[in-house]
């Protein structure tokens, strides 16, 4: 009586320890990118995490890995197949490499200004094309973070197409970053992100283009003495969750995380474009030379390319973007 009495006891004490375990082990996300982490893309995905821990009920959260510590941007765009990073920030051309018509969004002169690129995040035809994706790659495009306007910086001003002619350019390494150099007779030459300083300071290449808000994070103006306002992308950086990440969530835990992904490309968005209004003084301020250039000839040499043999999307779907009012 008294052994059956104490395997009743061990059997009612085992239960009230089983049910007071959560229900799972908490996951955290791997989300990957290249970028600093004092810029906004990484704050903004830092503090969504206690954002994504409340909407899941403690399920799910993040961690963040910045600065190509979990690969370079090929690397982590590989890595959301195979299950090795679950969300990442990338480029619109390195996501056109999987299926070419997204990448539309990343070309040169391809949006009138900001507000051109704003209306098109939120358009029928970028649902579409984020289909598109998801069928190609069984990754997720969920939410589009505003990257702001590249400009050219070297060693000279470039004012006019001419001044970039025979120039060796490091562009990223996504085939259609070379349309804009080819369109002023530049040289482009891919290089990772990482190693664009050293390769500036070398003299490995004469030029850099990217925005305002990167050239500061990534201290490019240490090494080049001139930014040329070019204005040749309004670019983007798409968040992407992986397809073996998202199959294996639950419905509202999608929509979940779904959510708090848009609520930080916002959080990050707005300011970068704080940023980037201010810090064309900022860098004066830092002896840089900063020109105002009259984009008229660039973006007509550009838009010449626009639905030519680099073109990864069709005449439509630039027609239907190019009317969005």
């Amino acid at each position: 009586m008294k052994y059956t009495q104490h395997v009743l006891a061990l059997s009612a004490a085992t239960a009230i320890a089983l049910t007071a375990q959560p229900a799972a082990a908490q996951t955290a996300l791997k989300f990957a990118h290249v970028y600093e982490s004092s810029e906004p893309y990484h704050t903004c995905a830092v503090e969504a995490s206690d954002k994504l821990k409340a909407a899941t009920e403690d399920r799910y959260s993040f961690e963040v890995f910045p600065a190509s510590s979990l690969g370079k941007e090929v690397d982590i765009n590989e890595g959301l197949g195979l299950g090795t990073v679950d969300v990442i920030y990338t480029g619109q051309l390195f996501a056109g490499r999987a299926y070419g018509p997204i990448a539309i969004g990343g070309a040169p002169y391809m949006f009138r200004d900001y507000d051109h690129w704003d209306k098109f995040r939120n358009s029928d035809l970028f649902e579409e094309l984020a289909a598109g994706y998801n069928e190609a790659t069984g990754n997720h495009v969920v939410a589009t973070t505003y990257y702001g306007q590249r400009h050219v910086t070297a060693n000279k001003p470039i004012n006019t197409p001419a001044d970039m002619e025979g120039m060796k350019i490091r562009v990223p390494n996504a085939p259609l970053y070379m349309m804009f150099p080819k369109a002023v007779n530049a040289n482009p030459t891919p290089i990772a992100f990482a190693e664009v300083y050293l390769a500036l300071q070398q003299g490995t290449v004469d030029g850099q283009e990217n925005p305002l808000p990167t050239i500061q994070a990534k201290k490019f103006y240490e090494v080049q003495s001139d930014i040329s306002l070019t204005a040749h992308i309004n670019d983007a950086l798409l968040t992407i969750v992986g397809g073996p990440t998202w199959d294996q969530m639950e419905e509202a835990d999608r929509t979940a995380l779904t959510d708090v992904l848009k609520e930080t490309a916002d959080c990050a968005t707005t300011q970068v474009r704080d940023n980037e209004a201010k810090l064309a003084e900022w860098f004066r301020e830092q002896g840089v030379n900063v020109h105002e250039v009259d984009i008229t000839p660039f973006r007509e040499a550009t838009m010449k390319l626009h639905n030519g043999p680099d073109a990864t999307w069709d005449q439509e779907t630039y027609d239907r973007l190019q009317a969005i009012k």
